[in-house]
């Protein structure tokens, strides 16, 4: 585990080298606005059936999430995340039906080097398809420089990088909350991202199914280690007329989620290394575990959006198979 523990004390750069945080690789697939889900294996295997059609007026479709592949780390949690996230490329392509796109959720290198950009740049092409980002702490330069990231990776975005985008009936929003940290280290918004995010849904029906996208968690997931958003529950409030909002995040490198109501809350698992559960241990850090086993503690999880009345249900797959 992690020597230090999320502390006041510690500065941002102390931070992001003792942090290694690591990503998430999840498969989805949405029609109707509402989830279940399917294991990998499942999803590899899976060929279309002659004849199936939409449920709704949503037009199904699939997209891949990843989170924190962290390029440029090579401490001992996982001195290979490039390896490891060579494999999770290879379990994508792998799939016979292939996702329409991809969203990453920030994180995409250690410290935000144009070495690394370059190397991320290079990897994630290799997926060949679209590709949509968030940024995370890691990529923004001193904590408040977002510029080295927005020119790889939010060209036409707004502000800092937010923006937004539909895809057959839904509504993709992507915030970033990772500019000027709050208490503990904890996301933030701010006011000119939240103005946008109120006039960006105004013109929406309440049936339209909504994905958000961030690095930290729109919940107080664990507001202790800095595992939420300190205006997170105004964003929420915008999205609460909503019948369908699915809130994707990635930052704590291990499955949590939470349903409420049409709110369901998803934060995925790491293609790198795994953290200590929510309030064990010291604090939030690379949790270190034997070489052998850490395929077996990272890894892709896969679901699929679906008509049905079941919240988000997820079912994770290691890279250890």
């Amino acid at each position: 585990m992690a020597d230090h523990h999320w502390d006041k004390r510690i500065d941002r750069r102390g931070m992001l080298e003792c942090m290694g945080w690591a990503g998430t690789g999840t498969l989805f697939a949405l029609a109707g606005g509402i989830t279940g889900s399917l294991t990998l294996d499942q999803a590899i295997a899976a060929t279309p059936k002659a004849g199936d059609t939409a449920l709704s007026a949503v037009k199904p479709f699939s997209f891949l999430q990843i989170s924190d592949t962290h390029i440029g780390f090579k401490k001992a949690a996982n001195p290979d995340v490039i390896g490891t996230l060579k494999e999770t490329i290879a379990k994508v392509r792998a799939l016979v039906v292939q996702p329409d796109f991809i969203v990453h959720t920030g994180d995409i290198t250690h410290l935000a080097t144009p070495e690394q950009f370059d190397t991320a740049q290079q990897l994630l092409a290799e997926l060949n398809m679209p590709v949509h980002f968030v940024p995370g702490e890691h990529d923004i330069v001193d904590g408040t420089n977002p510029q080295p990231y927005l020119d790889r990776f939010g060209k036409g975005t707004k502000g800092e990088g937010w923006y937004s985008f539909d895809v057959n009936g839904a509504h993709f929003i992507a915030l970033v909350n990772v500019i000027r940290l709050a208490d503990r280290g904890m996301g933030s918004l701010g006011d000119d991202q939240l103005a946008w995010l109120k006039d960006d849904v105004a013109s929406l029906s309440a049936s339209t199914p909504i994905v958000v996208l961030s690095h930290f968690p729109l919940w107080p997931l664990f507001p202790e280690w800095g595992w939420g958003t300190s205006d997170g529950m105004q964003a929420l409030a915008l999205l609460k007329r909503f019948t369908s909002v699915t809130a994707l995040n990635g930052h704590i490198h291990q499955i949590q989620q939470k349903t409420e109501g049409g709110m369901v809350f998803h934060a995925g698992r790491s293609t790198a290394y795994p953290q200590p559960s929510p309030g064990v241990g010291p604090g939030p850090g690379p949790l270190l575990v034997p070489p052998a086993d850490l395929r077996s503690a990272i890894g892709i999880s896969s679901l699929a959006v679906r008509q049905s009345s079941s919240p988000l249900a997820i079912i994770d797959q290691t890279l250890a198979g």
